[in-house]
């Protein structure tokens, strides 16, 4: 996101400085007409914007590349959970699953976004998982942090091994 803005600011910056460039050419010899002037200011205007789209298509590719391999390393640690039910409490709860693929004693630290039908992220929470025997699994339980009503899902955001 950072990138994609740096590059249009830079691009912008540059359909600036070309502007002004032509503006001043074409007003201090006399040289061209005011209609040469424009022509060519639309022309760096034009390349500038699409030098823009350009930008924030790789900056979208990127993006998508690395929710991509993101998704991949998630589904290496544990496997999606559907959270429709309710704890008695009202709290939702959802089990969390994860494999240890070192070969020495880990722990995780888990990110549980639950999700509305519509996708909305509506909550989330951390559970920790400690002590985890190596090529083992361990499990714990993530709770919302308040009441969840209709149909929730749960995904995980992030999973951190230490």
């Amino acid at each position: 996101m950072v990138t994609t803005f740096a590059l249009m600011r830079g691009a912008a910056g540059v359909v600036a400085l070309s502007l002004v460039a032509l503006g001043a050419a074409g007003c201090s010899d006399g040289e061209g007409t005011p209609s040469e002037a424009v022509s060519s200011a639309a022309s760096a205007v034009q390349s500038a914007g699409e030098a823009v789209s350009s930008a924030a298509a790789e900056a979208k590719r990127a993006a998508e590349s690395a929710a991509a391999v993101a998704q991949d390393k998630l589904a290496e640690v544990k496997d999606g959970v559907d959270a429709k039910g309710h704890g008695t409490d009202g709290y939702t709860t959802v089990p969390v699953t994860v494999q240890n693929t070192d070969d020495g004693t880990k722990s995780f630290a888990v990110q549980v976004e639950f999700k509305d039908e519509s996708g909305n992220l509506v909550d989330t929470a951390v559970v920790t998982i400690t002590d985890v025997a190596g090529k083992g699994t361990g499990q714990g339980t993530a709770r919302s942090t308040h009441k969840l009503s209709g149909t929730v899902t749960a995904q995980t955001g992030t999973a951190l091994r230490y």
